[in-house]
């Protein structure tokens, strides 16, 4: 399954690190970062990633960036909006 969204696109994603390899590879880091803020706005205790269940994504400015980066980026961006409804 590929990801279609537009967040493939989304500029905040471009200083995230470059990684090639591992269980995130190809990944979209987009829904990573999506699935962070989810997590990060019911400041969930014991994070699951869930990596392999993302769709893949080689479009944009999420290609070839790191999707556990993604993730913890989104994650504290759905804290800090947690604090503000």
């Amino acid at each position: 399954m590929n990801c279609t969204k537009n967040h493939r696109y989304d500029s905040k994603f471009s200083s995230l690190p470059f990684d090639q390899g591992g269980t995130g590879r190809h990944h979209c880091p987009g829904c990573a970062y999506e699935k962070g803020f989810a997590d990060g706005k019911v400041r969930k205790l014991n994070c699951d990633l869930g990596l392999d269940k993302l769709p893949e994504s080689q479009a944009g400015t999420v290609r070839h960036k790191s999707t556990h980066a993604a993730y913890a980026l989104g994650y504290l961006d759905g804290v800090i909006a947690s604090y503000n409804p």
